[in-house]
């Protein structure tokens, strides 16, 4: 870096939430001062940054005024204006991951065409420009559909299951993805510093809620097999070098019934698959990301110990001003840390925290995990 850890680096996060939150905690390792900018005003990171901003992270001139007079700018949240991330990249300013990498994440189409180019296993797709097109579509029902842009946690995902379903499609341009039957969903972090310094995070299996099609339940490290590991690093590895990507990129995978391992989708940043890291692995995924965009070297990724990570979602017919339930209990439990993000209000499955759940015996930190998504909830 052009200025060293004195205190005079300016570092701007696009983006307060929690992701921006747990950098900010690791970042004050690092001494530098985090400028961040969020259109919330209650965003989780007002509170701990040296500057907050409130704004659109869509606006061209709030993004680039908000940037131009900071070294380095990272992200936690993909939509972002990227013509003002062009514009300041031009201008000098240090903008990790690169613009053109959050302009490929930004739209699935993309990616999954980056995938075909580069050889990246993926499952079979197709372009759709509007719903009108389903009815000829060349993959065989039933299919997902996905919007190619601003999907996030599920929002912008249909099954498409039979003919009838296709008349409460998406109208706006979207991909279509065969069916994948598989059997475990899974997810590598990889790190890549400007050095070229490529390292991977091993790889967690996850457990998805159904109801909000989002990461539930988290296991590391993963109990496959050294083949399947190495395999799904290796390919995680080739993502990164592929973009030439600076900083983390979380890699969502199937590992198929067969075997196969096909890439789902990227997120160019920390992620909710990495959470476990703060206490499961020696290095977090928030310290790496730092790391990797600061082009320090790379941390020792190993685990630990068994983690499990759990999403702490606001409950079903709750909304309003947070009430957390079951805290001192959970808390009296062996291995069991909280992370609570700092949103006032809850609503039914917004993500209000997280709960690592460590333990030298795999079935035990299971089980404990199951037993605080009994006990801890968040209500109203």
């Amino acid at each position: 870096m052009a200025k060293d850890f004195y205190g005079e680096l300016q570092l701007g996060i696009l983006g307060g939430g929690q992701l921006g939150r747990m950098l900010i905690q690791e970042a004050i390792n690092y001494n530098v001062n985090v400028h961040v900018l969020d259109p919330d005003k209650n965003a989780p990171c007002r509170k701990l940054c040296n500057k907050f901003e409130c704004g659109s992270l869509s606006d061209f001139e709030t993004v680039y005024n908000f940037g131009k007079d900071l070294d380095l700018i990272t992200i936690e949240i993909e939509k972002v204006n990227v013509d003002a991330l062009e514009k300041l990249e031009e201008e000098g300013v240090i903008v990790y991951p690169q613009s053109r990498i959050i302009r490929l994440i930004q739209d699935k189409g993309l990616q999954k065409q980056f995938f075909k180019q580069n050889d990246i296993p993926t499952s079979t797709f197709q372009l759709i420009s509007t719903k009108d097109n389903l009815t000829n579509a060349s993959l065989n029902l039933p299919y997902i559909q996905k919007l190619r842009k601003d999907g996030y946690d599920g929002k912008g995902v249909k099954k498409i299951l039979t003919e009838a379903d296709i008349q409460d499609a998406f109208e706006e341009p979207s991909l279509i993805e065969e069916w994948v039957d598989f059997e475990k969903e899974i997810a590598v972090i990889v790190a890549r510093n400007d050095r070229g310094d490529v390292s991977t995070f091993p790889m967690v299996e996850m457990e998805f809620n159904p109801q909000a099609n989002l990461v539930e339940f988290l296991i590391a490290p993963s109990l496959y097999g050294v083949e399947v590991q190495q395999r799904a690093e290796a390919i995680a590895k080739k993502i990164a070098d592929d973009l030439q990507i600076v900083g983390l990129l979380a890699v969502e995978m199937f590992l198929t019934k067969n075997g196969d391992i096909l890439v789902n989708e990227l997120a160019p940043r920390p992620h909710n698959s990495g959470h476990q890291t703060i206490e499961g692995n020696y290095v977090s995924q928030f310290g790496q990301h730092l790391r990797a965009i600061f082009n320090l070297p790379l941390g020792d990724t190993r685990c630990r110990t068994n983690a499990v990570m759990i999403n702490l979602l606001g409950e079903e017919g709750y909304e309003g001003l947070a009430k957390y339930d079951g805290v001192e209990e959970v808390l009296a439990m062996e291995g069991v840390y909280l992370h609570l993000y700092g949103k006032k209000y809850t609503k039914p499955f917004r993500k209000m925290g997280h709960v690592c759940i460590i333990n030298d015996d795999r079935e035990k930190a299971i089980a404990n995990a199951r037993k605080v998504q009994e006990i801890l909830k968040v209500k109203a």
